[in-house]
């Protein structure tokens, strides 16, 4: 008999660099001005938390043409942080009103269909409400899955639902976590959670998966980054540092860091994952240290050193955290930042070197590189690579773990810059008629045999190998807002306008440019319509990026020399 965590209640085409150049400027501009209009409400919020700077934390980056550019995004991104935009709560079944077209009603409705009730209090989203399909778990509430459903919730000034969800999935992290007899680490949090109604005996139960249900039984590394990012958000949105505060809050972020910032075997800084831990949970070749973790990890330690207390624990882990991002911040800008110099310098790479001189520090061997990341990588562009492991690179493109990287000022304003120009310089591969690929390219033939273990999901061009993502909008949306490129944003979000209404909400598409509905997508989909929401709203009020982007920290020092592609 499974032993299940429960709750019980008694109840009832691209332009030219030059070009790219002048357009953003010019929207840069009318960017910057539009935040400099007046606020409808201005409510003075705690920024205490904002203020602590890792005065440890030493990076760096190479200067660029571009050097205005970097000194308008640095500043929209402090005036981001410190814009206080409340909105006024509206009634729970009706949407605010303005310039909410058709469209957007109905994806609120539809939302608000999805709310899930535990003592007749809202606690989350379910994952999708497709009557036509079978359940599976898509009638649960996934963490991961409510993170674009809270950011609209926010945004619309409805905190409330957040809270309870925060506090819930808190009160299921205190359980204890069993599976196949062996006993998960205390700070785990569930990949997800449903609300079990017994109308016989009037009981509602809440039952939590912390992996052991899960397809392939892999336990989520990225919930509970994710919850330290969402309880941050909240307290930026409110300006109520009540919530973050509590003791039981404070023990739930240091049990998350405790798992990850532990002493062990391991050489790097980086987080040592299982393939499936994060949004691509299924096999996909995305074990080791996958991009999407790392980022997340950065995030999430980044929000944490602002919201834990500074007594004698929260002192304690604070040290830790910016220790850990000072080696963290290198590793990554050092060894998964790839551009075209990068690229010919890995195609130069000599093999079989030994001491602290050696330049191939991973010993990859230059045969490794696939032919397709030649001709993909522009002259002007770069990114994070999948992930890299001794005598392995994984060049794939994931597009959650680059725009994390861009809000969590894990990628520097010049390589986040790089990250942008990519996107509009791959637009047909990344973006195409569905935005966004999850992923770039698709592994095919007996790569996917062997990599996917003949996973009929993640056949190429689909799901997660490859497939276009619909969700993943508001994480390019509020990137694109962050580095002063808006345009790029309004562009994908024309494009999933004009498909996803019309095709019921989708899960995600399918085909190399995004065009068919995904062959086993659930319609209405949560987070396909949340992302959707939290995307358009940030476009309308760019002042609600500042609740999933992080400001470059004022102490940085330049000690990172590593040419990038802007240098040429």
């Amino acid at each position: 008999m499974s032993s299940f965590p429960i709750e019980r209640s008694q109840k009832g085409s691209v332009k030219s660099p030059e070009a790219r150049a002048s357009v953003a400027e010019k929207e840069e501009f009318n960017f910057s001005k539009a935040l400099d209009r007046p606020r409808a409400l201005n409510i003075d919020r705690q920024r205490s938390c904002d203020d602590r700077s890792l005065t440890d934390l030493s990076v760096g980056f190479s200067p660029r043409h571009l050097v205005s550019k970097a000194d308008i995004t640095s500043r929209l991104v402090e005036h981001l942080e410190h814009l206080h935009s409340p909105l006024s709560k509206s009634g729970i079944n009706t949407p605010r009103s303005g310039t909410w077209d058709s469209l957007t009603s109905e994806a609120w409705e539809a939302l608000r269909r999805s709310l899930v009730y535990f003592r007749g209090q809202p606690v989350g989203t379910i994952a999708a409400l497709d009557s036509s399909e079978e359940n599976l778990n898509y009638d649960q509430v996934f963490v991961r899955d409510f993170v674009p459903s809270a950011l609209a919730f926010l945004m619309h000034g409805e905190p409330d639902i957040v809270k309870n969800f925060i506090l819930k999935t808190l009160r299921l992290q205190s359980w204890e976590k069993k599976i196949d007899r062996f006993q998960l680490a205390e700070g785990v949090m569930p990949a997800s959670f449903k609300v079990f109604h017994d109308p016989v005996r009037n009981h509602e139960t809440l039952i939590a998966d912390f992996g052991e249900s899960a397809i392939g039984r892999v336990a989520p590394v990225d919930s509970g980054f994710w919850w330290i990012i969402l309880l941050r958000a909240y307290t930026k949105s409110t300006g109520d540092t009540s919530l973050a505060e509590q003791p039981e809050c404070q023990k739930g972020m240091r049990l998350i860091l405790s798992l990850c910032l532990s002493e062990g075997f391991d050489t790097f800084p980086t987080l040592l994952c299982a393939d499936g831990c994060c949004m691509i949970d299924r096999r996909m070749g995305v074990y080791g240290y996958p991009i999407e973790i790392q980022a997340l990890f950065f995030m999430a330690l980044r929000c944490a050193l602002q919201l834990l207390k500074q007594d004698d624990e929260g002192k304690e882990f604070m040290e830790k955290i910016v220790k850990r991002l000072h080696a963290l911040s290198y590793h990554m800008k050092s060894h998964f930042w790839l551009d075209l110099k990068q690229l010919n310098d890995v195609y130069r790479f000599k093999t079989e070197e030994y001491s602290h001189t050696a330049v191939n520090k991973f010993n990859v061997i230059p045969e490794s590189l696939p032919d397709w990341v030649f001709d993909f990588m522009p002259q002007y562009g770069g990114y994070f690579v999948g992930n890299v492991s001794p005598a392995r690179m994984d060049f794939r493109w994931f597009c959650l773990g680059n725009c994390v990287a861009i809000l969590s000022c894990m990628a520097t304003p010049e390589q986040s810059t790089a990250i942008m120009d990519l996107i509009e310089s791959r637009w047909e591969e990344l973006i195409g008629e569905m935005p966004v690929k999850v992923c770039y390219p698709a592994l095919e033939n007996h790569e996917w045999t062997i990599i996917t273990g003949c996973d009929p999901k993640n056949t190429r061009w689909s799901y997660h190998n490859g497939g276009s993502w619909p969700v993943l909008v508001w994480l390019l949306t509020a990137a694109a807002i962050k580095t002063g490129r808006p345009q790029i944003a309004r562009r994908a979000l024309q494009i999933a306008e004009s498909k996803l209404l019309k095709d019921n909400w989708p899960e995600y598409y399918d085909g190399t440019l995004g065009r068919y509905v995904g062959k086993q997508a659930r319609k209405f989909q949560t987070w396909s319509i949340a992302g959707y929401l939290a995307a358009r709203m940030m476009l309308d009020d760019p002042s609600h990026v500042g609740l999933v982007a992080l400001e470059e920290d004022r102490q940085l020092k330049p000690l990172l020399k590593r040419s990038n592609s802007w240098t040429f």
